[in-house]
């Protein structure tokens, strides 16, 4: 192994992420240090290409760090004090920073851990680059049979279309009905967990035709093509004029928030995971769903991660993906921008 290696920066805030040069880190104590044979790219990441100083500063990150949140590889390295894992095994690492130790994280809600805004690949070293460390063992995931070059996405966009899952399953009884707002990373996961977890019926919502025949090959039953003003009728047409059981938005614009909630019927949920900048504008009296709840989250939980792989593992769900070298990453970024993928923009840094 070579003390050095490439890796794909943020160098400065508001400008252009760049490959360049850098030690290899060391697995301290209580860690393994992982060789990525895959990253999953995020529109998160767009996100932090674009934050302001002041933004960062708020929240403890410090430039330079390496981009990528998305991870599998396989164990390089182990540090002291770390067991139960082999040299050469194929892992992925939890994609949500957590400290396992306040009191969201021992109740299990390590979602929403305090400590959390600050973990890999944002505001830390990521997993852009041929070599990551991880803690030990609670940052690990074992993938089993599963291909470490494709598996990251699972951890995030996979784990986080799961949480929302997991939400509602109680109300995804035979006979229900489950709408997926947006058909794009997140949307194509949530498809599958409904399909693998749920008797529901699952109507997929998207503008772009190519995402909607992805997702009926995925598993959805129904398909309509764009959220406007047929939106309403149409999801009236495929649920008897019931409205749905279950609204996950992946999207999270007015339009999107405002279709949403109205296809609720009582009882139901609407669930708002897409962050584009969409407000709740109905007045709750009279508008919003008679005992219905309105849920939002954002990421994951440990258990959320291993669970999804396990599905994975088992057939139930699959992790689709393009891949680009390392070298291309600017290029599978713009693809990922423009919505010219099929499955998750996945990097692989070491070939």
């Amino acid at each position: 192994m070579s003390d050095t290696m490439l890796a794909y920066r943020l160098l400065d805030w508001q400008r252009p992420p760049a490959l360049v040069e850098i030690d290899v880190p060391t697995a301290g104590a209580g860690q393994v240090l992982v060789e990525v044979k895959g990253n999953g790219l995020c529109h998160s990441d767009i996100t932090m290409m674009e934050m302001p100083a002041e933004i960062g500063e708020i929240i403890d990150w410090r430039v330079p760090f390496t981009l990528g949140h998305e991870i599998s590889g396989v164990i390089a390295a182990v540090g002291d004090r770390v067991t139960g894992f082999d040299i050469g095994e194929a892992v992925a690492l939890v994609s949500p920073a957590s400290c396992g130790q306040c009191s969201q994280c021992v109740r299990g809600h390590d979602s929403a851990c305090p400590n959390g805004l600050k973990g890999r690949g944002y505001g830390r070293d990521g997993g852009l680059a041929q070599y990551v460390v991880a803690n030990a063992p609670r940052d690990v995931v074992k993938l089993g049979s599963l291909d470490p070059r494709i598996a990251g996405p699972l951890t995030d966009a996979g784990a986080t279309s799961y949480h929302g899952v997991r939400k509602v399953l109680h109300k995804l009884i035979p006979g229900s009905t489950a709408v997926v707002i947006g058909a794009g990373g997140l949307g194509a996961f949530a498809v599958q967990l409904l399909r693998a977890t749920s008797p529901a019926t699952v109507i997929a919502i998207d503008s772009n035709p190519d995402r909607l025949t992805y997702v009926t090959e995925l598993g959805a039953h129904h398909t309509i093509g764009g959220v406007d003003e047929h939106t309403a009728a149409a999801l009236g047409a495929l649920t008897n004029g019931e409205g749905a059981t279950v609204v996950l938005d992946f999207v999270g614009v007015d339009r999107t928030i405002a279709v949403g909630v109205g296809a609720v019927q009582p009882y139901g949920t609407y669930g708002i995971i897409g962050t584009n900048g969409g407000t709740l504008k109905r007045p709750w009296y009279g508008s919003l769903p008679r005992d219905g709840e309105i849920i939002t989250f954002q990421g994951s939980s440990v258990s959320d991660a291993h669970e999804v792989v396990r599905l994975a593992e088992q057939g139930l769900i699959r992790s689709d993906a393009d891949l680009f070298p390392l070298a291309r990453v600017t290029d599978a970024y713009d693809a990922l921008h423009h919505g010219t993928l099929r499955g998750r923009a996945v990097v692989t840094p070491n070939g």
